[in-house]
């Protein structure tokens, strides 16, 4: 069958545009706060502080990771009207962010190696072991709990949207497109991967007009 050049190319001129633009609303790690590979202990690799494709820990709950696993012993939030049960210290991907963001460990430790650059100021959450000042962490986050506090929406009903970014959204429940196994985790809020944010600091759902807090929070 014979193609006339100029419908080939129309037809590959249009596949190419097409594939610009779900890269250009796709969000991609590259050029987020997570891109490393500009600083000198990298080597130029974005992924290498994380993740890795030989040697590695099998013993947290990420694919291939590659970096040191904070050990800190954390104070976690507390308060008289906080009607959540608590796993009593960060778990899953919580202290996995946290062994960068809590001051303690290096950002380049990784791969067994020792690192020398630590976190500091409003991105190192948990200074000193301290997160009684944080939104809580991996509490368990269900129909439950919503009908014991009153001031929740039902995860399992409510819905949320995530990826206000270029246009691009994903919508499911609270549980399906915000909790990891039915807890609060800093991937709750927090798109490490840059794949469905609004912004910086690489937040799924904006904070304007608070719909952040409102996507859980009845009130």
């Amino acid at each position: 069958m014979k193609i006339k050049t100029s419908n080939l190319k129309s037809a590959i001129l249009a596949i190419f545009l097409l594939s610009l633009f779900q890269n250009t609303l796709a969000g991609n790690i590259a050029g987020s706060a997570h891109d490393f590979s500009v600083l000198g202990w990298s080597g130029g690799e974005i992924c290498v502080a994380c993740h890795t494709p030989h040697a590695a820990d099998t013993t947290v709950s990420a694919p291939l990771w590659n970096h040191t696993v904070t050990a800190t012993n954390f104070t976690m939030y507390t308060s008289p009207t906080l009607d959540a049960t608590s796993t009593g210290q960060p778990g899953g991907t919580s202290r996995l962010c946290l062994s960068c963001h809590d001051g303690t460990v290096a950002i380049d430790s990784f791969g067994g190696a020792v690192g020398g650059t630590l976190m500091t100021g409003r991105v190192a959450v948990g200074t000193g072991g301290n997160l009684g000042d944080d939104h809580p962490i991996s509490i368990t986050y269900d129909s439950a709990l919503a009908a014991l506090d009153g001031s929740l929406l039902d995860p399992s009903v409510a819905t949320a949207t995530v990826g206000l970014a270029g246009g691009k959204t994903k919508t499911g429940t609270i549980a399906a497109v915000l909790l990891t196994a039915g807890t609060v985790q800093c991937s709750s809020c927090h798109d490490v991967h840059n794949t469905f944010t609004v912004g910086a600091p690489l937040l799924k759902i904006t904070t304007a007009g608070s719909q952040l807090c409102f996507t859980c929070h009845d009130k």
